[in-house]
């Protein structure tokens, strides 16, 4: 039921046509401290995979998708490579080999890979954070980290999130 509902959620997250039937509700992300932020956008949409290598000929081969060039990414034990989607990226990650890298339990669960995260970009990252964690959200570091986009970065815990685990990226 999670899959299914994770899927939905990318698939109308990317649609950029609202049915009639939709509504949607703005809230008020002032936290107690006066700051505020907001979500701008989906940035990208990881894809975790044994090697990258293997699971980009997908998107350029069959797809005919650009993909960017990998980059190694040792802060987060993973390797990176782009997939442009125009309005959104696909991010594929694979493990470095001579790093503890986090998606190893992710690839140990799902050897075949799959969705990994979801990663959303903030106007204020240091007011999304201190807010989401007045809020009872676990992040998954004491501060954000710079990303492969050379931007500051941050994780929310998957198990506050619906399981699915997601990355708050600086604008």
């Amino acid at each position: 039921m999670l899959r299914i509902y994770s899927k939905n959620l990318l698939i109308s997250m990317m649609c950029q046509k609202r049915l009639p039937h939709q509504t949607f509700k703005r809230y008020n992300n002032s936290n107690s401290s006066g700051s505020s932020w907001k979500i701008l956008r989906l940035n990208h949409i990881a894809i975790a995979s044994k090697t990258i290598e293997e699971s980009s000929t997908l998107y350029k081969d069959k797809f005919r998708m650009e993909t960017s060039d990998k980059h190694a990414q040792p802060d987060h034990g993973v390797n990176t490579m782009f997939v442009d989607c125009g309005n959104t990226k696909i991010e594929l990650l694979d493990p470095i080999t001579d790093c503890k890298s986090p998606i190893e339990n992710f690839l140990d669960k799902n050897p075949t890979g799959g969705i990994h995260h979801l990663c959303f970009e903030v106007d204020n990252l240091d007011a999304a954070c201190l807010d989401l964690r007045q809020r009872g959200l676990r992040l998954l570091s004491d501060r954000p980290k710079i990303g492969a986009h050379g931007k500051p970065v941050i994780f929310c815990h998957p198990k506050d999130c619906s399981g699915v685990l997601i990355e708050l990226e600086q604008a």
